[in-house]
């Protein structure tokens, strides 16, 4: 009862578990450390990996890179002009009647080859051969009149030198006989008239071509005012296209045909693939297109096989002029960067060197070569996006033929196969 009672604010006496409270600090700043060292040892890690590739694909000392190769040759390579063209008619013909009467027979098919004069339909005729017999009676009748008038001349004539009749009976005379000259030819107009419409009972076809669907059948009266016809006659042997080109290839083309030179003409499909026909260039428009700045050609084709109708549409490539014997090489291996255009030329100690050209005209899939490279070099054509000046190379083809083969991992899977279970 008589101890002094503890302040509850004094301090307990600091004893040895209290003066080991600061060490869970430390230790959390060694934990720190420990992860920044591990992560800049893990940042430079992949660092190295980072750059690794590019030393390996860049270096002399890399592996080498598998590529495809091809020897620089030396030939013929063609000016070409591309142009989309349209297949044109040289005679198209609606054939219709040129009198009015009953359709009475249609001596075609459709779609049959017809050749010039061919009978085509024929009309009712009877009606103009009765005309026609009409205007030679007619004909027969003033021919009659007009003998008499003749001999009426003749004797009054006569009678005027002995002066045994008036001169004005002889004047009267005189002008009857060329009144009935006047009619005798009238008649043998009409009857003129009378056969060329018998004629035209009888359509023929006034061209050879081919039929096109037949517009009025059988039966029907046709009038010379039917818009439509008969049918459509449409040359197809030979045929033409018409296609344009720049206005600035004019004085080449023009020149060319001047110097007599035949120009070669090519149609292709739509989609450029496969050839269609040949032919050859015929002529070129007489003035220039100011809307588009573009001149129209015509070519003429033989089509002999029938692979273009009218109003179909063709890719045209018209052959200027051919560069004969000189460097050429595939567009594959062109390359473009800071150089310039440039290839990768192989070496003789399979690597590869940047080597500046100068290209020509394209034709196709091969280029004209004008300098940095003769007959002969080897370049690479297909694996070039990761090479770099002095990097080594390995022709695709024999890298595989190095390779040795692996085993077949899935065939060996089916021989192993556990019963009741699936290939993997």
């Amino acid at each position: 009862m008589d101890q002094p009672v503890k302040s509850l604010r004094e301090a307990p006496p600091i004893g040895p578990s209290q003066s080991a409270r600061p060490r869970p600090r430390r230790r959390f700043s060694l934990a720190l450390i420990s992860v920044l060292l591990i992560l800049l040892v893990a940042g430079v890690w992949w660092a190295k990996q980072g750059i690794a590739p590019q030393q390996a694909a860049g270096g002399r000392n890399s592996a080498p890179m598998p590529i495809v190769s091809e020897t620089v040759g030396k030939g013929d390579i063609g000016v070409n002009l591309n142009a989309l063209g349209t297949v044109t008619s040289l005679a198209t013909v609606t054939i219709r009647t040129q009198i009015s009467g009953y359709l009475l027979k249609v001596d075609f098919k459709e779609g049959q080859d017809v050749k010039k004069g061919d009978l085509l339909a024929e009309i009712d005729s009877r009606p103009y051969e009765a005309t026609l017999a009409q205007a030679k009676g007619q004909l027969a009748r003033d021919e009659a009149l007009l003998k008499g008038a003749q001999v009426d001349l003749a004797r009054y004539q006569g009678l005027a030198a002995q002066n045994a009749v008036p001169r004005q009976t002889l004047d009267t005379q005189i002008a009857l006989v060329a009144q009935d000259e006047g009619t005798v030819e009238a008649d043998r107009g009409t009857v003129k008239s009378a056969e060329v419409n018998l004629q035209y009972c009888r359509i023929l076809s006034p061209l050879d071509g081919r039929v096109g669907l037949r517009q009025v059948d059988q039966g029907n009266y046709v009038t010379p005012g039917d818009t439509n016809g008969l049918v459509v006659i449409t040359q197809l042997q030979p045929i033409s296209v018409l296609f344009t080109v720049p206005e600035d290839n004019l004085q080449a083309i023009s020149k060319r045909l001047q110097q007599g030179a035949e120009l070669p003409a090519m149609a292709f499909d739509r989609s450029g693939a496969s050839k269609i026909a040949d032919g050859t260039l015929q002529t070129f428009d007489s003035q220039i297109d100011p809307t588009t700045g573009t001149i129209k050609l015509r070519a003429q084709f033989p089509n002999d096989t029938r692979t273009l109708y009218p109003n179909q549409f063709v890719n045209i490539r018209l052959l200027l002029d051919t560069h004969k014997d000189v460097t050429t090489m595939s567009t594959a291996g062109i390359q473009r960067g800071v150089p310039g255009t440039f290839v990768y030329l192989i070496n003789a100690d399979s690597t590869v060197s940047v080597r500046p050209v100068q290209l020509g005209i394209t034709d196709g899939d091969h280029v004209e070569v004008r300098s940095g490279l003769v007959p002969g070099d080897r370049i690479v054509i297909d694996g070039a996006d990761k090479l770099r000046e002095g990097g080594k190379v390995v022709i695709r083809s024999e890298a595989a033929a190095s390779t040795p083969a692996a085993p077949d991992a899935k065939q060996g899977a089916k021989k192993q196969r556990p019963a009741g279970g699936q290939a993997q």
